[in-house]
Parts: structure tokens; sequence; C-alpha cells
């Protein structure tokens, strides 16, 4: 009778605390069980450019913001710590720190996946008589088995936006981080990992809580083997980087996440002790928001960059574009295998800051503004615009490309300017969804797109009209807010199924391809594609 009372008063009043830590902003959400927004705070994450190139977050600083939004999210919804039912986190994914968790020494900040420290390490490696023998005989192992991790292992490259080639170079140039790897007291944590460790850990009053970070937030640092599903043996004989420095893969799904340490918040939570339900990557979180839960479902987060995933299912796709196969996620069910489903990625790391740029420049007041001003020109008067601050991603996989205008005349106005940023940006998607549909050969229909960017109907509409696809918005653009809420009450017994969560997500628009427009547009996207070639390798 206990538990029948408990159950039923838990799920009668049940609220989610959903922390979502960005690139540029970091948020926390309280939502019902309804997912209906109960409140909320938010804060800004301070990016640090100590040099060109160089990217980086300095984590007790990260920490305090947490805590407060959090805290302030809580007291927005009017309700108190003992109120909530469960936490669930959502993270940027490949933004890493080393540290000695015992006397919580940082040997660096977090360095995020945009750092770029490494690119001559990149550079040399990819260009190496060590990768291009390795692709080989991964190709040659192919032909003989057709084995599609040996496909894979036939394209591998290094990537910046990897924690591989950044921990290389903090291996070879931090003396305190060498020191540490000698004494063997210092440990890599992704920001999941960290995250959970300062909760659990009550701010390191306990720190020999479990080391872990989540599967899907794992798979996307370069250290981790999707095809086997662990951190791959290649990085210890090829890099010298020791396994056990590394965290503990979990699933999503996993059990022993345990509760928020009450002093991590300070004497108004009391004994407090909020059970985490879920963590996960931003990405994966997306995915789940726009509810990509099917074989080729698509979506594309536009926020500080794009992220285009393809939902593949059971099967981890070899792909040889540029795109990388991933863990979308992976579901332990009680006596059985995990439930492990694959997709595919590419991404356009210039997307929203593009926007922001821009919007630096004096090009426009608001980025709001910018769909009518691009929408009061016919054309962009045969302006081109190249978003390659961060190099070219795939399929054209030139991360020494340039960014610029070209085809400027005196007769170019801002207008013109801001439509061609606009078009440009989309013509990267669009790249990347051409590259997914050849790679698994799935016919695709509709394009689910989430983030900031994709408030902007101009390009919702010019990426229907390019693609030749629906372009479906949901109401609510916080994909990975909810998604990471999906994935907690799910695990927590708030809902019990994908069904139970259909009717949380509602549709705001469907802007649908105007056939008239696709031949222009095929047109203008085939002059700009030609200019990748003035751009390309200039650094």
């Amino acid at each position: 009778m206990t538990t029948n009372s408990t159950h039923t008063r838990i799920q009668s009043q049940c609220y989610i605390a959903a922390l979502d830590v960005g690139t540029t902003y970091l948020r926390c959400f309280v939502l019902d069980d309804k997912c209906v927004v109960k409140g909320s705070a938010a804060d800004t994450v301070e990016l640090l450019n100590p040099q060109p190139g160089y990217f980086e977050i300095e984590p007790e600083g990260l920490w305090r913001k947490i805590v407060k939004v959090i805290t302030e999210s809580i007291r927005d919804a009017k309700l108190t710590p003992a109120n909530i039912t469960c936490l669930t986190i959502s993270t940027q994914r490949c933004t890493f720190l080393t540290w000695n968790h015992r006397t919580k020494e940082y040997y660096h900040n977090f360095i995020t996946w945009k750092d770029l420290r490494a690119d001559d390490l990149v550079q040399k490696w990819n260009s190496s008589c060590s990768l291009r023998t390795m692709n080989g005989v991964s190709y040659v192992m192919y032909l003989l088995t057709r084995n599609a991790r040996f496909l894979a292992g036939s394209v591998l490259k290094m990537m910046n936006g990897q924690v591989t080639p950044r921990l290389l170079h903090e291996m070879a140039h931090n003396k305190r981080l060498q020191q540490g790897l000698r004494d063997k007291t210092a440990r890599l944590e992704l920001l999941d990992s960290w995250i959970l460790h300062k909760l659990r850990s009550g701010n390191g009053l306990v720190p020999d809580v479990e080391h872990i970070t989540d599967i899907s937030s794992s798979t996307a640092t370069g250290l981790y083997d999707p095809f086997t599903l662990g951190w791959s043996p290649l990085i210890r004989y090829m890099f010298g980087i020791d396994v056990d420095i590394l965290p503990r893969v979990v699933d999503n799904s996993y059990k022993n996440f345990g509760y928020v340490h009450p002093a991590v918040f300070g004497p108004d939570w009391g004994d407090t002790k909020i059970p985490i339900a879920a963590s996960l990557s931003d990405q994966t979180a997306a995915m789940w928001g726009s509810q990509c839960f099917a074989t080729g479902d698509i979506k594309v987060t536009m926020g500080t960059g794009a992220f285009l995933n393809m939902v593949t299912g059971v099967d981890c796709k070899a792909v040889i574009s540029g795109m990388y196969p991933l863990v979308a996620w992976q579901l332990q069910h009680e006596k059985q295998q995990p439930d492990t489903i694959y997709c595919i990625e590419g991404a356009a790391h210039d997307f929203g800051t593009v926007v922001s740029w821009a919007q630096s420049c004096e090009l426009f007041e608001n980025p709001a503004d910018t769909s009518d001003m691009a929408l009061s020109v016919p054309d962009t008067n045969d302006v081109y615009f190249m978003p390659a601050f961060s190099g070219l991603g795939p399929p054209v996989n030139d991360y020494r490309a340039a960014s610029g205008f070209i085809g400027m005349t005196p007769s170019t106005t801002k207008a013109h300017m801001v439509r061609a940023l606009l078009e440009s940006i989309v013509f990267r998607v669009v790249q990347l969804i051409e590259s997914a549909k050849e790679e698994t050969k799935q016919k695709l229909k509709i394009i689910k797109v989430d983030g900031g960017v994709s408030r902007n109907d101009f390009v919702c509409q010019f990426l229907a009209d390019a693609s030749g696809l629906c372009v479906e918005r949901a109401e609510c653009s916080e994909s990975s807010i909810m998604g990471a809420t999906y994935l907690a009450g799910v695990n927590h017994g708030i809902w019990h199924t994908l069904e139970d969560l259909k009717s949380f997500r509602k549709v705001e628009h469907i802007f649908e391809p105007q056939p008239k427009q696709k031949s222009i547009i095929a047109s203008r996207m085939g002059k700009w594609s030609r200019a990748i070639e003035r751009f390309s390798g200039w650094y």
C-alpha cells in the first residue's frame, strides 16, 4: 500500500529540472509531467580567447553559473528543491579539461570543441606516412572482409573538433599535466563527467564518486570506437594516451547516476537529494527533443554551429564523405543486451557565429531583422559569402579555407550582403543533406530543425527550397532541453514508452519547398560552390 501511494504521489506532482550547458548559453528549465515549463533561468557562457585560435571556459566560473541557474529556475517555478522529482543534464560535446580531482588542481581551462590550438598537429598527422599506411591497410582489410569498420578506418582522419588532437597538444606542452600523468593523479573530464562529479560529490566533499561519462558524449571524442563500443585501443598504441585517465562509459538509461549532493547548493536545500535521471550530449538531446527515433529521421540543429544527425538504426554505418558514424543513444532494458541506436553526423561549425560576426560588423542591429532584410531584395546581386571561420567541413573537408565575400560591386547593399550570408549557411546544410542521402541511400521527406537560427523564416524557407524537402519547426526551439526531459522522464518512470512523448511536441510551422525556386537556387548554389575554390587552402 505504501509503494502504491508513493507512486501515485510522485506521478501526480512531477517536476523535472533540465540543465543544458551549451557553447554560448547555459539554461535550466523546470517542467511538469505535461512538459509545460514552470520556471527557467539562463546565463551566458564566457568563452575566453587567450590567443588566436584558442577557445576556453574557466571551470569554476562555469560551475558558479550552473549552481546559479539551477537555483534560480526552481525559485522561478515557485517550488522548493524538495518538489523536484529528478534532474537531467545535456551538455556540449568534445569540450574537456584535465585535473587532479582530489586536490581540485586544474591543469588548464576547459578546451572547447571550437579550439584550433592543435591545428598544426592535425595537419601533420593527416599527411603522415603512419596515417596513410593505416588507411591503406584498412582498405585492403575491407576488400577482404567487407567489414564496415575497416571501410571507416580507410578514410579515418584527425579533426580539430575531436578531443584527441587537443589532448595530445596539452600532453606535449603542459608541464603540470605531464607531472600529473607521471604521478598518476591526472584524469580527463568531458563536460558531462565533470558536472556529474561536481553535483554528486558535493563539489569535492566526497571525491571518490564514480568517474563516468555517458555514451553519447564519449562517442564524438575521437577516442571512442562506435563499432566496438569502447575506448579505442589505438589511442594507447598510436598516441600514448592511457585509457585509465578516461571516465567509464555508461549507457543513457544508467541507473546509478545517483543524487545531487545537497551541500552543492547550501543550507536552503537541507538534506534534499534530487535523483539524477539522465545525462546525454546536446545533439542526442536535440534528436530526442525533435523526436527523431526512426531510421532515416533527420534533424538539423542551427546554433553556434549547424549539426545534422540522421538516425541509421541498429547499424553503425561506415561513411566516407567526411561525415562520421556515432552512437546516437544506448538504452539498457532489464536482463537484456543494451539497445544501441546509431546515427551519422556532419557539421558546419560556422552557423550562428556567422550571424554574430555580421552583427558585430553592424550589418544589422538585431539578428531578428535579418529575415526581413534578406527578403527586401530578390537575390544577392551576384554576391556570395563563404562561411569558413573554422574552415569547411564535410563534404568539402578543407580546414584551411578562408571566409569572405566575393562578387561585390558599388551597387551591393547591406541587404545583399545579409542575404548572401544567410544563403551561404543554408548551402552548407544542403551539402550535408546531400552527403547524408548519398551515404545512406535513404529517401528523405522532412528535415526537423531546432536551435536559435531556426527561428529565422528566411533560412527555413530557403532550406526547403534549396533541398526540395519539407522543413519542420516545432513551437519550442529548446530541443536539447526537451530531449533531456523526455529521456529523464522515461528513465525515472514518469513516462514509459516513446509513444507517451509524442503529444508533447507541437509543430509550429512546416516550410514546403517551392518547385519554381529549385532551379534558380540550384544555379546560385552551383556558382557558390565554384567560389569555394577561391577560398580554399588559404591558411
